[in-house]
């Protein structure tokens, strides 16, 4: 899912869609959804960074979109995503070299590479084909 700046409402559509105040719907990767239950089911600890401006409007779509379960750990606001990863780390103790992260901008993932984050940029959207790539490089080379 991407930054989001638009306004939710309160509550879902009868239809059980995520649309703004526009009507305009919203929706996360295809397989995200697959991806974070299969993660969880595995116990990895899950964390949502976003360099946002629209802080409410994220933390609403993750809960209409029932994502919000999933993560726990978030930053999302505006600032570096080596400053989220630094909050992550804190509030965790989990080291650097045992992160994995997906984005889809290349900025994120020099800055986060440099800090000793495995960061792997996504294209079109984290897949289910991305995540095992993801996993296995990060089983190759974090031994």
């Amino acid at each position: 899912m991407c930054d989001v700046s638009i306004l939710f409402p309160d509550s879902l559509p009868s239809d059980g869609r995520v649309v703004d105040r526009h009507n305009y719907v919203i929706k996360g990767y295809e397989d995200v959804p697959e991806i974070l239950e299969w993660m969880s089911r595995q116990g990895y600890t899950m964390a949502v960074a976003s360099r946002t401006d629209a802080e409410q409007d994220m933390r609403k779509a993750l809960k209409l979109l029932d994502w919000d379960k999933y993560f726990t750990y978030k930053e999302i606001y505006p600032g570096s995503k080596t400053r989220h990863f630094a909050r992550f780390h804190e509030q965790s103790g989990i080291p650097y070299s045992k992160m994995i992260f997906f984005d889809d901008e290349e900025r994120n993932i020099y800055d986060l590479n440099r800090i000793g984050v495995l960061s792997l940029q996504v294209d079109r959207g984290l897949t289910l084909e991305v995540l095992q790539n993801g996993l296995e490089k990060f089983a190759r080379e974090r031994k």
